[in-house]
């Protein structure tokens, strides 16, 4: 990234050799993402992230088969906000939503949305996986029923991309959003995998930039490094996912034989390698955030997206746990950096700041 901000500074629009090097750098990172979903390099367009994405993929889907009559909107309730609020905002715009619940598993489930979907249905959006409990979602049946009646299909893969292995052919999607933050790549750059034959109405009007999909001069390095972090995300996969899930389940087992009162939010052999959501009886999630980022732990206590609001979490709400278990969740996140002792001290360190904190509420034990 560095290189290519002081060597290639060319507009990647101008036709000139300064402009065709830019140009030549973001075709060679398009291809290494193209590697990672087992993707066409043409059906994939950079944007700034996947809130862009997901906006890009819904409103211009919607937009598209506005004209013939298809105005609902199918999400499940467990979605990122970039979803969730899209729908909303579309929503007031006159569109029908529809929301796919869930139970306490985190799954959806295939039959339910055949009950919700029907010939006015647009848009069935789901993520690949929970951003908060981890849980991997049934895509190609989920696709299948939502194709039968003649919908499109978005799947934000944001949490999955890089961490799983993730061919968009056999998804059955039309539309899948990424992000390159998720796999070590820079911030504000994502990618939009469009289906060949896939009709989008342009959320951003302006030049034709990436084939008058999205219009505005490239983010050349982002760019770039999102290829980077692409091939080295491919590269790992062989043996990455069943390191980070052994050093999760060390993890989980660890702090429910240590500290009483715990549980694990979600299906547990169903998830993404790197997530565990863990609920702790009688502490309050924030107080217990701020007591291990005290002793160097960092952790949180739902998606980044949400920080700074005192609000439940959504998405253990929306999966019908009674709001004490929805405030009192912590989420562990796992990476290439964590080692057998990152988990080890974790456990050793968890609870005494536990104990401290329940001698503060002195109330009985849930079961």
């Amino acid at each position: 990234m560095a290189a290519v901000l002081r060597d290639e500074y060319g507009n990647p629009s101008s036709v000139h050799h300064f402009g065709q090097k830019a140009k030549a750098v973001i075709d060679e990172a398009r291809s290494r993402v193209a590697e990672l979903i087992n993707a066409d390099p043409s059906e994939v367009v950079f944007t700034s992230g996947g809130t862009e994405s997901d906006n890009t993929a819904i409103r211009g889907a919607a937009e598209a088969l506005e004209p013939a009559g298809r105005r609902q909107l199918v999400a499940s309730t467990i979605e990122h906000e970039a979803v969730l609020n899209t729908l909303k905002a579309l929503g007031r715009r006159g569109y029908e939503v529809a929301w796919l619940g869930v139970g306490e598993s985190g799954v959806m489930d295939p039959e339910a949305l055949r009950a919700l979907v029907g010939d006015r249905t647009a848009v069935v959006s789901v993520m690949h996986a929970n951003n908060e409990v981890g849980t991997i979602q049934p895509i190609a049946e989920l696709a299948a029923v939502a194709k039968a009646c003649g919908a499109v299909v978005h799947v934000d893969a944001v949490q999955s991309a890089g961490k799983i292995p993730l061919d968009v052919k056999t998804l059955g999607a039309d539309l899948v959003s990424i992000s390159a933050h998720k796999f070590y790549g820079p911030k504000g750059v994502g990618a939009l995998w469009i289906r060949r034959g896939v009709r989008l109405v342009a959320t951003s009007t302006g030049g034709r930039h990436e084939r008058g999909r999205r219009a505005g001069t490239e983010n050349v390095d982002g760019i770039v490094g999102m290829g980077v972090a692409a091939r080295l995300a491919r590269s790992h996969q062989t043996g990455e996912p069943a390191r980070l899930a052994g050093l999760r389940d060390r993890l989980e087992e660890g702090i429910l034989r240590a500290v009483s009162g715990t549980v694990v939010n979600g299906q547990r052999d169903r998830r993404v390698p790197n997530t565990s959501n863990i609920s702790f009886d009688r502490v309050e999630a924030e107080s217990l955030l701020i007591g291990l980022d005290l002793a160097g732990i960092a952790v949180s206590t739902g998606s980044a997206c949400s920080s700074g609001t005192l609000e439940p979490s959504h998405v253990l709400k929306a999966m019908g746990f009674p709001p004490h278990r929805t405030q009192n969740s912590i989420r562990f996140s796992l990476g290439a950096a964590n080692t057998e002792d990152d988990i080890d001290r974790t456990i050793a360190v968890l609870p005494g700041i536990v104990e401290k904190l329940r001698n503060l509420t002195r109330s009985p034990v849930r079961a």
